[in-house]
């Protein structure tokens, strides 16, 4: 499949891939994602806000250029600024592939970095040789002006024109906390919201410091997700308790918030509200106790998002969902098109024959797979 290459939030023409519980297959307009949703229903969006997440600047004790992109914290507490978790590059920038760049010089313990008007230390070196635990100098308004001032959004090759920060703060974006966009938000808008709720659909949000995606180095991209924290309002939670209560899906927005309401929930399925740090990963072998449908991006084999996705469908029907989207021509990334998994496929079973319902068509053709 092609990356998405422009940072339009809505395009038109956007896709959307319908995977049902009975494994069927579905195509049709992003925008009519509302349409598979039932009175009664609860959407769950992350509220998180981008930060200026790429910082570039200078080892000190070498004198050699680098890139750290922040990429945890240990709370989202407005004043916990000076800490943060970085996977550091070499020399080059976003339009070098990450799989390509440089490495960064050799790092340790104590090393100063000059990254802008910033100064920080590394003060530890993770399970990766890349991955450092950095400390800001200043106070915590000093901390977060920097970042405004010189921190750019975390970027990747596939998007050739540098991103503003607007252009990866969705719909409801709020307090500054993701690292990366959490891009299933973009499906959103406020007349979208308005639908919902004149079908008698909730909507509730929650707020969830979305990871980085990828580092370009298998070995560290295999420890991906990092602990990400995350804020669950009791509002929300009461939301979830009444859909349940009612015979409602929970329909979340995006992995992140699958990850952020599956951590938080307790054995029964009750969500407990207020912050916390998300340190699990969530795989097919993941019983999921909250979350009934995802609105999710479309991503490749081997990401943590994608291993996501297999909590709530089986890989043959994931294998044949990406020879459809291939074949119509869905744009992957953080801009490109989208997937809607209800429920958790059967695993292998009969061959199927799957309803091919083309963009916009009132009916479609059926493959047999």
């Amino acid at each position: 499949m092609t990356a998405a290459d422009r940072a339009v939030q809505r395009p038109i023409g956007a896709k959307l891939l319908v995977i049902d519980e009975a494994r069927h297959l579905s195509h049709w307009p992003r925008a009519a994602f509302v349409d598979h949703l039932r009175s009664g229903d609860l959407v769950v969006a992350n509220d998180a806000a981008t930060l200026p997440a790429s910082l570039h600047g200078t080892h000190d004790p070498t004198g050699r250029p680098l890139e750290a992109r922040l990429a945890g914290r240990h709370s989202l507490a407005p004043d916990d600024v000076h800490r943060f978790t970085a996977v550091v590059f070499g020399r080059g920038d976003y339009h070098t592939l990450t799989e390509h760049r440089e490495a960064p010089p050799s790092l340790s313990a104590g090393d100063s970095l000059t990254l802008g008007p910033l100064r920080a230390a590394i003060v530890g070196i993770g399970a990766h040789e890349r991955l450092v635990e950095i400390e800001f100098e200043g106070t915590t308004d000093a901390i977060w002006a920097g970042l405004a001032a010189h921190g750019r959004p975390i970027q990747y090759a596939h998007i050739e024109e540098p991103l503003a920060l607007w252009d990866v703060w969705t719909p409801v974006a709020g307090a500054p906390a993701a690292f990366e966009p959490p891009s299933a938000g973009f499906a959103l808008d406020w007349r979208t919201i308005a639908a919902l709720r004149n079908r008698g659909i909730g909507f509730a949000t929650i707020t969830h410091a979305a990871g980085i995606s990828s580092t370009g180095d298998p070995a560290l991209d295999a420890l991906l997700p990092f602990d990400e924290p995350y804020d669950i309002p009791l509002a929300a939670t009461a939301a979830i308790d009444a859909a349940r209560a009612n015979g409602g899906r929970i329909v979340a927005i995006g992995t992140t918030v699958v990850r952020a309401l599956e951590h938080a929930a307790a054995p029964a399925g009750h969500v407990l509200p207020g912050p916390g740090i998300a340190t699990q990963r969530v795989t097919a072998a993941t019983r999921l106790k909250v979350v009934d449908v995802l609105l999710s991006g479309v991503h490749e084999a081997g990401t943590s998002h994608y291993e996501l996705l297999r909590a709530f469908v089986d890989d043959e029907t994931l294998q044949m969902a990406a020879a459809q989207m291939a074949a119509l021509g869905y744009r992957t990334h953080e801009f490109g098109d989208s997937v809607l998994v209800r429920a958790k496929a059967p695993t292998l079973g009969d061959r199927a024959t799957l309803p091919y319902r083309q963009l916009g068509a009132s009916s479609g053709v059926s493959l047999s797979i």
